[in-house]
């Protein structure tokens, strides 16, 4: 009897220990995680690319003093200018010189402050380093390249710096694209595109930087390309949208939701390759398919998922697929309300496409 009873207390110490050394896990965890914005998030990354990889490298306009966001803030005080430097003012050069460091081994992680200002390094990205695997039979490659850039609505930049230019570079094989929604999205997409063994293009909404905050680890993370989350289930009707338009559009369910209508809303998070079966799943559920994206309509990758799922779930849809995008004009400065795909647009398109 008493050493059953020892064997008891020796369990119970032992489920005592347990129960403290996870409830210090817990604390450790939580201890780990606080509060950051957008720029912080990427900031967060790139100190932990450079830290991680002595043969990481940040570079582009103004980057060494933290760049006109300040998502590069402290890298070079921390790593030094031979890792972390300015480039002249040529985007055609920091992306051939990117492709030509990464063909050597590197990671180069290359800034362009603007999306619209990557035009210049069309040729470079599409011609050179979507194809540089491909024309060697894979004997070479750059599949350390990723080239950063901040995209979409910013509230005043109008025609020259609000653009949305994704869907360019999605119709290019080789290239991949990604854009995160959140701060805690960014900070583990943009590791693992760091730690890709592709060339990928990095859109970041610039309209997020200081407003989007959430609980993010500190740790080092790196979340799944090509996976497309479901951020909240619904039955009715299936939305699709990446970037900053997620957040519309789930203010646009909350409404819908007053409505008695339940939509599923999808963050599509990697555009090239995207998650199709995710997507497929989802329309073959609800029967109804609405996308929406700041970039223009013509042509916009609303597009190509609206051919898609029109090609595998056509005897699914209860209603033809709704787009609310961009208009096909230049981003304007003093029209961006009438321009941007608002909530109010996209719940009179969820009203319409349920009641089709």
């Amino acid at each position: 009897m008493a050493m059953t009873m020892r064997k008891g207390l020796a369990r119970g110490i032992a489920a005592a220990r347990r129960r403290i050394s996870n409830s210090r896990e817990v604390e450790k965890e939580r201890s780990e995680v606080k509060p950051t914005n957008l720029f912080s998030a990427i900031n967060q990354a790139l100190h932990i690319a450079l830290e991680t990889d002595p043969r990481a490298y940040v570079f582009g306009e103004d980057v060494r003093f933290g760049g006109v966001f300040r998502c590069t803030t402290g890298l070079a005080d921390r790593f030094g200018k031979a890792r972390v430097f300015n480039t002249p003012l040529c985007e055609q050069g920091i992306a051939g010189f990117a492709i030509g460091l990464a063909a050597m081994g590197n990671r180069a992680i290359a800034e362009i402050q603007f999306a619209d200002y990557i035009y210049p390094a069309f040729d470079q990205i599409v011609n050179e380093a979507a194809k540089y695997r491909y024309r060697s039979g894979n004997q070479f490659n750059c599949g350390g390249l990723t080239i950063r850039t901040p995209y979409g609505a910013v509230g005043h930049g109008g025609h020259y710096h609000s653009q949305s230019p994704e869907a360019f570079f999605c119709h290019v094989p080789g290239l991949k694209v990604v854009i995160p929604r959140s701060p805690r999205q960014a900070k583990g997409l943009l590791l693992s595109s760091i730690r890709d063994p592709n060339p990928v293009v990095f859109f970041e909404p610039k309209w997020l930087y200081r407003l989007a905050v959430e609980d993010v680890p500190e740790h080092d993370y790196m979340l799944p390309l090509s996976e497309a989350e479901v951020i909240r289930p619904g039955s009715d009707i299936t939305l699709v949208g990446w970037g900053a338009q997620l957040s519309i559009m789930e203010q646009a369910c909350e409404n819908a939701s007053k409505d008695g209508i339940s939509c599923e809303l999808i963050d599509l998070r990697t555009l090239i390759p995207w998650d199709k079966e995710t997507v497929e799943a989802s329309v073959k559920k609800t029967g109804r398919l609405l996308i929406s994206h700041e970039a223009p309509l013509t042509g916009g990758f609303g597009a190509e998922i609206s051919a898609a799922i029109a090609e595998h779930c056509f005897l699914r849809l209860e209603a033809p697929v709704a787009r609310i995008c961009g208009l096909d004009t230049p981003f304007p400065l003093v029209y961006e309300p009438f321009y941007m795909p608002t909530k109010n647009k996209i719940l009179d398109a969820i009203k319409a496409t349920v009641n089709y």
